[in-house]
């Protein structure tokens, strides 16, 4: 993934989204319980939207004011390419099923998409307080604190991982996923399935694991994990081996010794 410009800056965006996405991330974890909410598939939508409907009552505005002129995705399940211009991408509840069932795995997103390239992103859990930043030129951080993707180059020791994107993806998506997963067993070290992506993603960033990957264009699951991998030296492309770009219909961070032998055996799951 390559970057049009850099984007490192402007400080004071950087400090008016994270402010606004840790506010948001305030409203979420007083939603919080440590069970499940919502037995039938009805209860645990109207759970859903009720997250998203209440942090993007915070989030909204002062995102948009933050980038006067900037526009809004509004669809957190798209993908393809937006129209030229400055959009937020945003996940108000990335993991949301997660939060929903009284799991911890969470947490709020917000990236600043500039003809189709990310710029600038924030992650924020927050049950743990932590916020991982990103901005296109100017390295990741969590809590301030540079970050780098792992130094392993043997496949062999590798943690893995990927996950579903969506609820309904078709049956061949699904035998990919399973069938890329046995690969990887067979390749790799450790295997993780588990949503969601931007979750992942930050541990790959962190250099805790080795490569993330997944069979799905959804815009707001990638974005940010995509500019903080890029950002903390990994290597992202599609499964083709061709730079990422939104509008990619698959997706591979990793790592950068261990990238090319992911890829080897990824790009063979038809």
């Amino acid at each position: 993934m390559s970057t049009a410009m850099p984007f490192a800056a402007d400080s004071t965006l950087m400090s008016e989204v994270t402010g606004a996405v840790t506010a948001a991330g305030a409203v979420l974890r007083d939603r919080y319980t440590p069970h499940a909410r919502g037995v039938r598939l009805s209860g645990i939508v109207d759970e859903i939207h009720a997250n998203d409907d209440a942090v993007l009552a915070v989030l909204r505005e002062p995102l948009s004011r933050a980038r006067p002129g900037s526009m809004w995705a509004e669809d957190e399940l798209a993908g393809g390419a937006l129209p030229q211009g400055e959009w937020w991408v945003v996940d108000p509840a990335e993991g949301n099923i997660n939060h929903v069932h009284g799991m911890t795995d969470w947490a709020v997103t917000a990236t600043l998409v500039r003809d189709n390239q990310p710029v600038l992103t924030v992650v924020h859990l927050p049950l743990t307080g932590d916020t991982y930043t990103a901005a296109a030129g100017a390295g990741t951080r969590l809590n301030g604190r540079p970050l780098k993707a792992s130094a392993k180059t043997d496949l062999g020791a590798a943690l893995t991982g990927t996950g579903q994107a969506r609820p309904g993806e078709d049956e061949r998506t699904l035998r990919r996923i399973g069938d890329s997963v046995t690969a990887m067993l067979v390749n790799g070290l450790v295997v993780r399935v588990s949503v969601p992506a931007t979750l992942q993603l930050i541990h790959v960033a962190a250099g805790r694991t080795d490569a993330f990957w997944q069979f799905s264009d959804v815009r707001s699951g990638l974005v940010a994990g995509a500019l903080l991998v890029s950002e903390a030296g990994g290597v992202v492309t599609d499964l083709a081996g061709g730079p990422w770009t939104v509008s990619s219909q698959d997706f591979l961070a990793a790592a950068p010794g261990v990238h090319p032998a992911a890829l080897k055996v990824l790009s063979s799951v038809a």
